[in-house]
């Protein structure tokens, strides 16, 4: 019977649980009301859409799908989101309600970057600079390409026999 020894390091560990556990509840029962005027735009990348929402002297708050962008985005997605917003240093002036449908998470985080890109040139022309140059309002036309009829995929062929 073998007593485990707690050292300093793991009672630090445990406190740093607790309190991201805290951090998250404290997220999850945070509401976000979207009222006023609103300018929208749609962004596409493959086959997902989004329908971006920008709302005026809001709190740098962007919901997807009813859910806080941090928790739809896992990751490095949620760097995707705000490189426009950056872009312009506005991170924290606006909220942002979005609708997205199809695809993919990358896909659909990139949608949804071109459609936060066209708010904010709708927003302020001054900004389509700066969203020009660094590649934001451009859509991506990179698609899957369609299966040919004697092929097994776009340009797989069957194996070749000799006999």
């Amino acid at each position: 019977m073998a007593e485990k020894k707690t050292t300093k390091e793991d009672k630090k560990e445990e406190e740093v649980v607790e309190e991201v556990i805290e951090d998250k509840d404290f997220d999850k029962n945070e509401v976000i009301e979207f009222k006023g005027k609103y300018i929208k735009a749609v962004g596409r990348r493959k086959t997902s859409v989004a329908q971006v929402r920008l709302y005026e002297k809001g709190k740098g708050a962007i919901v997807v799908n009813g859910v806080k962008a941090n928790q739809y985005f896992p990751g490095d997605a949620m760097s995707t989101l705000t490189q426009p917003l950056k872009a312009l240093s506005q991170l924290r002036d606006f909220n942002f309600s979005v609708i997205v449908r199809g695809g993919g998470k990358k896909g659909q985080a990139e949608a949804v970057r071109l459609g936060i890109s066209r708010t904010l040139l709708a927003y302020d022309e001054d900004n389509k600079e700066s969203l020009k140059l660094n590649g934001y309002l451009t859509r991506d036309p990179r698609r899957k390409e369609r299966k040919k009829p004697g092929l097994k995929k776009a340009r797989k062929r069957p194996q070749w026999s000799k006999r």
